[in-house]
């Protein structure tokens, strides 16, 4: 059974900095992708970052590129974002997900974390 474990949110004023972790369980984490969503409310779900399986690529949603950076330790079966200059409108629920083989479809998801940006 894999499993996703989200922690790191929490409030912070805008401009600030958080630092987003997601733990992956019951797997082999290097066969993994590893994505960032996030849901503010009344919104759908929709796509933050996205690392491959080494490490090697990433890819952003507009919005966040140049303030968010995700990173890997495979090491520790642990994913990373970290987000700078953080504005109200990134205030939402923070998931990750585990795209088994880098296929594209997300299999696994942890349940979030809350990420509250304060003007």
């Amino acid at each position: 059974q894999v499993q996703l474990i989200e922690s790191g949110g929490g409030l912070v004023q805008a401009g600030g900095s958080l630092r987003l972790s997601c733990v992956v369980s019951g797997s082999t984490f290097s066969l993994y992708a590893i994505g960032w969503f996030r849901q503010a409310p009344g919104k759908e779900r929709g796509f933050v970052a996205r690392i491959s399986r080494a490490g090697i690529a990433t890819d952003y949603e507009d919005s966040v590129r140049g303030r968010f950076t995700i990173s890997r330790q495979n090491v520790k079966n642990t994913v990373h974002l970290q987000m700078n200059s953080l504005k109200p409108e990134d205030t939402a629920v923070y998931y990750c997900a585990a795209d088994k083989y880098g296929t594209g479809t997300y299999d696994y998801w942890g349940q979030g974390t809350q990420v509250t940006v304060s003007s």
